[in-house]
């Protein structure tokens, strides 16, 4: 996509807005600038017809501007650009408003650029930043108009398609929305256009909360270009910002065209997978790296997915051709994959960790660039260490890693403790946390954590204090609700209590699958074995996870449905045998599996 807005350098020019400080000369209209950024020239143009008069004056308004004299310099530097008709003068005259944050003077100069070379892309495309990003959006529209009218049609999609970027810190939301309908009804009578005006129309619908008028907008669109992916965009929009399932129709229309883009297919994935329909996810995937072999991303998408579910012989596959693809691309396509490539290598190292093959993993890990990934990285080879039987190593290893941000520090802590939890040492994860409390005892996420470890000891008393604090300190905590919900529900004590505290968590994260597995085992605790059945297949549907299996198949047990019982505590068991919860109700209920 080609990227038509550049930042204008508007320091505080006006309450509450900063937006950072430009240099670079402005490019030229066949060579589209960056969508977030317009930067002024940062230096005095130099025109072609350079007369004893005009450098004094040029050199008048420079000294004045520099030396404070900013309405003065523009003045001077306006005239000029009027006389001589040069756009490189209004260029000019335009930045040093900004820098000298006066809007209201920037804008007068934009304007009369605007008046002397009406056809101007640069100079309606400044004015349409200028009166967003001073808050008039409402007058908006005719510079918007103008731009799209004045652009080539090579780059006119780009710049509709961007408008909702440049729209997105704007006040008054309906009136943004109603200044692009105005400015881009030309673009709707238009067929090549209709698809993208319509898409982006959808979206500031969208950002106003009417939902009803999104889904028409993207209707409407896909109706003038069945082929166009922009609707089939905005229908994946819809349906993971508004939970919109009538815009899943328009998405399965596309993938019917003759060549839908590859990136469209991915993004149907995610939303399966997000409303929990895992199998026709896969299903998506398979079907582009069928259809789209030597698209490399298809390929990664699949293996992160199956990775997920743990299908790791399938993961495997798809990840080392996801690697095979991208290392036979140019070098410079390589850098941009880079972060993909990291990812398939840490996924592919998990495997292998999984599956015993230690070595392996490690030679993966080390094929991982880049500072961001340095600590993931160290991390798992820490794990790799622990699982080998070399703990103190493992430990030591975590200690070692150099803290570059901030929140290093946190994560180290988090990760030792994890390291003794996983490796049956609660006592230690315990002490290790509680040291580190009375450090820093107000830190809820200190709080948390050593709750979560006293409760593994069955310090009860002590986890409910601590979560209380972090309640107290962060009353939107829905981990502190839920924990402590869930701990009651799972002794079989305070029952009502336990559910108010899980339905207050309900609240805070409607989406948390591990929430509504707390949510479930409550309600089968409090006997409404319907109700938990009905909560739990949901949750597992859309994540499925050995602790949810554990709770599911003891309702199903329950209820007489042992067979449907068994099925789940085998996948649980598929996705993860050694999980304490899911063992420990396969003993209770005495099951052979």
């Amino acid at each position: 996509m080609q990227h038509f807005f550049r930042v204008l350098p508007l320091i505080s020019l006006i309450p509450g807005m900063a937006i950072a400080q430009a240099t670079a000369p402005s490019e030229p209209a066949s060579a589209p600038a960056n969508p977030a950024s317009v930067a002024a020239p940062a230096e005095t143009p130099r025109p072609s017809a350079l007369t004893a008069r005009l450098l004094y004056e040029l050199l008048i308004g420079e000294m004045s501007f520099q030396e404070g004299a900013a309405p003065q310099g523009v003045e001077v530097m306006l005239d000029a650009a009027r006389r001589t008709a040069d756009p490189a003068l209004y260029k000019r005259a335009v930045e040093m408003a900004i820098q000298s944050r006066s809007g209201p003077m920037a804008l007068e100069a934009v304007r009369a650029w605007r008046q002397a070379e009406p056809k101007s892309v640069d100079s309606n495309r400044m004015e349409l930043q200028l009166l967003v990003a001073l808050g008039r959006v409402g007058e908006s529209d005719v510079p918007m108009s103008a731009t799209l009218a004045a652009l080539p049609a090579g780059e006119q999609e780009a710049f509709i398609t961007a408008l909702p970027g440049l729209y997105a810190r704007a006040a008054n939301k309906p009136e943004a929305l109603r200044a692009v309908e105005r400015g881009l009804a030309s673009a709707l009578k238009t067929n090549t256009l209709a698809p993208a005006a319509w898409t982006t129309i959808g979206r500031m619908r969208l950002a106003v909360g009417d939902n009803a008028g999104a889904v028409a907008a993207a209707t409407l669109a896909q109706s003038a270009n069945a082929s166009s992916e922009w609707p089939a965009l905005l229908a994946l929009q819809l349906m993971g910002e508004a939970g919109e399932s009538r815009a899943e129709a328009l998405v399965v229309r596309y993938l019917r065209e003759p060549s839908p883009k590859p990136e469209v297919q991915i993004g149907y994935a995610r939303a399966l997978l997000d409303t929990g329909r895992g199998q026709q996810a896969r299903e998506q995937l398979a079907d582009l790296t069928r259809r789209q072999p030597n698209y490399p991303e298809g390929w990664l998408a699949q293996g992160l997915l199956l990775a997920e579910g743990r299908h790791d012989a399938q993961a495997e596959a798809s990840l080392t051709q996801y690697l095979k693809l991208a290392q036979e691309m140019p070098a410079d396509e390589r850098v941009d994959r880079a972060n993909g490539l990291n990812q398939a290598r840490m996924t592919l190292a998990q495997i292998a960790e999984r599956s015993g093959n230690y070595a392996a993993a490690e030679s993966l890990l080390s094929g991982v660039s880049g500072t961001e990934q340095a600590m993931d990285v160290q991390l798992r080879r820490a794990s790799i260490m622990a699982r080998q039987g070399r703990l103190d190593e493992a430990r030591q290893l975590v200690r070692d890693i150099p803290a570059t941000r901030p929140e290093d520090t946190r994560m180290k802590l988090a990760a030792e403790a994890q390291l003794l939890r996983d490796n049956k040492q609660p006592q230690q994860a315990y002490e290790l946390l509680k040291a580190e409390l009375q450090k820093n005892p107000t830190d809820e996420d200190l709080l948390y954590d050593t709750a979560m470890a006293a409760e593994k000891l069955g310090f009860v008393d002590e986890m409910e204090r601590l979560l209380r604090q972090v309640i107290e300190r962060k009353p939107d905590s829905q981990s502190a609700y839920n924990a402590l919900g869930y701990t009651l529900a799972e002794r079989n004590i305070r029952l009502p209590e336990a559910k108010k505290l899980i339905e207050t968590a309900v609240k805070l994260a409607p989406d948390d699958q591990y929430i509504q597995d707390s949510l479930g085992w409550v309600e089968f605790r409090l006997g409404n074995h319907a109700e938990a059945l009905r909560i739990l297949q949901a949750a597992f549907a859309k994540r499925p996870d050995a602790e949810i299996a554990a709770h599911l198949g003891e309702v199903l047990w329950t209820m007489g449905r042992q067979d449907e019982a068994k099925a789940v505590w085998k996948e649980g068991l598929r996705l993860a045998a050694d999980n304490e919860t899911l063992q420990e109700a396969l003993k209770r209920l005495q099951v052979p599996l």
